[in-house]
């Protein structure tokens, strides 16, 4: 890792609302008291007369960001994970996703690395929760670039986004100038053996363990999940149309998951055997991130496990 930059996700975020603020004086910003956080101080100092302050009452704030909406703004509304989709899922279903309003969710804080703030913190679930309400896009990108470019993204998007990072720095390494268009995968390396979908932080971990397994004769090919919803089916099938077996990588619950999107695709289409490596069915509990991503086994070292063994079933 000491090859790369280490950045946090969120600090993208932060990054980019500066930048579309200069840019557009229709984006506004809204935060359940957790401004240091979301990185969103920049935006305020520059632009206070568009950032709103709710407090901690979330649901509340996803109200007003729909008002907003309505009147022609671009909101994110930014809060973590646990409790912007947890909290106020209700709100969020009947407001934001049954009214199709042009409202920005921007999730800080999930998955395992939030580390020491511990199980009750840990946001396992949002994908699946925010993945199953129509006219959600979900976006969870693996780098600080990622992030500023799906932030811009999605306030290029016409209907509700949500958008999920992290709390840890973690290595920079894809290009600030990439390519990002909302619901098209990015193929980070060419493979014949294997397809290793990955999203968020474990893309690094991914490609990583295609290294590994190249030492063992195995070309692997690694795909960024960036958006799990719409998922670009046209990518995922083409791979496994080549490679006939298939791993997935989140730092998320199993249920509900980038694992659940695709095996549920491949099911339907071009049934492959499949591995996954998630968390299975358990709360996480307080520890480093590092630790965390260790013990509960989300790293390149049990994703080459996965790779031998259902290259094994094919």
């Amino acid at each position: 890792m000491a090859e790369y930059e280490m950045k946090d996700t969120r600090s993208g975020f932060g990054a980019a609302l500066l930048e579309l603020g200069r840019k557009n004086p229709d984006v506004f910003a809204l935060c359940a008291d957790v401004i240091g956080s979301l990185k969103m101080g920049d935006f305020i100092k520059e632009f206070p007369e568009r950032f709103i302050q709710t407090g901690i009452a979330e649901a509340n704030m996803i109200g007003i960001s729909a008002g907003l909406a309505l009147s022609g703004k671009i909101p994110f509304a930014g809060a973590f994970a646990g409790f912007i989709s947890g909290r106020v899922y209700d709100q969020i279903r009947m407001v934001v996703a049954y009214s199709n309003m042009n409202v920005k969710i921007a999730a800080s804080h999930s998955g395992l690395t939030v580390g020491e703030d511990g199980a009750t913190h840990q946001m396992l679930e949002d994908i699946g929760l925010m993945k199953m309400l129509p006219n959600m896009v979900v976006i969870n990108p693996c780098d600080y670039n990622q992030t500023k470019l799906a932030t811009l993204a999605a306030a290029e998007h016409k209907g509700p986004v949500y958008l999920r990072f992290g709390r840890p720095a973690v290595p920079n390494f894809t290009a600030p100038d990439a390519e990002f268009v909302i619901g098209k995968a990015v193929k980070m390396r060419e493979g014949s053996d294997v397809s290793i979908f990955a999203t968020g932080h474990l893309v690094f971990h991914a490609l990583e363990a295609a290294k590994i397994l190249s030492q063992k004769g195995i070309n692997a090919e690694v795909i960024d999940i960036h958006t799990i919803k719409p998922l670009d089916k046209d990518a995922v099938l083409k791979s496994v149309a080549k490679t006939r077996c298939v791993v997935t990588a989140e730092e998320h619950m199993l249920n509900g998951g980038l694992c659940d999107s695709i095996s549920q695709l491949l099911a339907l289409e071009m049934p492959t055997p499949v591995e996954a490596v998630a968390i299975f069915d358990t709360f996480g509990e307080s520890g480093t991130p590092d630790a965390l991503m260790k013990k509960y086994h989300l790293d390149a070292e049990t994703i080459t496990d996965k790779v031998l063994k259902v290259i094994a079933r094919k």
